[in-house]
């Protein structure tokens, strides 16, 4: 049996190299782990739908060329918590800590 641990899924479609870089850098500083899947699929709001429902954390975040989603569980497809076209590195740094401090029951961060 394989175990996998418990990680926040990052779903792609080509995604831009620079804002998946500073999504993960934002989950992983708030020591939580992450886990890129390339898809087929080019709707980010979708992309993100999609991997937080198949994450046992219920956290997902879909990057499809320069748009970024966030999704949790419980919403609707189409309905992420943010999706931003051409966010600054910053933002996308945001997204991923926001992700990983609602796992944590935390305050999130503020999007510039």
């Amino acid at each position: 049996m394989i175990s996998r641990r418990p990680s926040i899924f990052i779903y792609t479609h080509r995604a831009d190299p620079d804002f998946l870089r500073e999504v993960q850098a934002g989950i992983e500083e708030e020591n939580v782990t992450s886990e890129v899947f390339e898809k087929e699929e080019a709707d980010a709001d979708l992309l993100a739908y999609d991997a937080c429902e198949a994450s046992m954390m219920g956290s997902g975040i879909g990057i499809s060329g320069e748009n970024v989603a966030l999704q949790m569980r419980g919403r609707k497809p189409k309905e992420s918590v943010c999706n931003i076209h051409m966010p600054t590195f910053s933002a996308c740094r945001i997204i991923g800590s926001n992700s990983a401090r609602v796992l944590k029951k935390q305050c999130l961060r503020d999007l510039e």
